[in-house]
C-alpha cells in the first residue's frame, strides 16, 4: 500500500501511526506540497479534491484520513479497534466526525496559521481549540479512552492536532485528562511521533 504524504500533516500522521501500531507495511509517497503537487493534474486524477492523505491499496484509492483509518481496520479485522457493534460503532463515528470538523477547525486551523502562514481567523481557531480540549478533558474524566476499555481508531483520529495544539498558540497543559490519555498514546507498543509531538 502506498500513502501520499506530507510529514508536518497531522491527517497524514494518523495514517502512519495507525499502521505502525498495528505492524501494518506501509510505503510512503512523499508529496511536495509547498511546490503545490497536490494541485497537479496528475494529483488530481488520483484524488479530484486536492488533498491529502490518500492511500493506494493496489489500486484502490481512499481519501480522507478518517476514511483511511475505518478502511484498514476493516481490512485487516483489527476489531479491537474499529469494534463490529452498532453502539460502538455510533461512538466511534462521533469522534471522527469530531476530530473532521471541530478539531480541524480549532486547533488543527491555528496550527495552520502560526506554523505555515494561512491567513484565517486565528483567534477564533484559539477559542474553537480550547473548547475542543475542554469537551475531550470532561469526556475523558471518568475513562481511559474515547471509545470502551481500550484505544480504537476513534483516539487516533482526534490525538495529533490535540497534541499540536501549542503550535498553534494555544497551552494544553490545563487539561489533565486529556494529558493522561495522550501520555497512554505515547506508551503504545510501536508508538511513532511526528515533528512537534515529543
Amino acid at each position: 500500500m502506498k500513502l501520499y504524504d506530507l510529514e508536518l500533516s497531522g491527517n497524514c500522521y494518523k495514517v502512519r501511526l495507525f499502521c505502525a501500531l498495528n505492524d501494518i507495511p506501509l510505503s510512503i509517497y512523499a508529496v511536495d506540497y509547498m511546490a503545490g503537487e497536490h494541485k497537479t493534474d496528475a494529483f488530481w486524477e488520483i484524488n479530484p479534491l486536492g488533498q491529502i492523505p490518500v492511500l493506494n491499496d493496489d489500486g484502490f484509492i481512499v481519501r480522507d484520513s478518517q476514511a483511511i483509518l475505518i478502511y484498514l481496520a476493516q481490512k485487516y479485522q483489527l476489531l479491537s479497534w474499529w469494534p463490529q457493534n452498532a453502539k460502538s460503532q455510533g461512538d466511534v463515528m462521533q469522534w471522527l466526525s469530531y476530530a473532521a470538523n471541530e478539531i480541524a477547525r480549532g486547533p488543527n486551523d491555528a496550527r495552520l496559521h502560526d506554523l505555515f502562514g494561512i491567513n484565517l481567523e486565528v483567534d477564533s481557531a484559539r477559542i474553537k481549540a480550547l473548547q475542543c480540549a475542554e469537551i475531550l478533558d470532561d469526556h475523558l474524566s471518568d475513562k481511559d479512552w474515547l471509545v470502551g476499555d481500550s484505544p480504537t481508531i476513534a483516539d487516533i483520529a482526534c490525538f495529533p492536532y490535540i497534541a499540536l495544539m501549542h503550535q498553534g498558540g494555544v497551552s494544553g497543559e490545563q487539561f489533565e485528562h486529556v494529558n493522561r490519555w495522550m501520555n497512554a498514546i505515547k506508551g503504545l507498543d510501536r508508538f511513532i511521533s511526528m515533528p512537534g509531538i515529543e
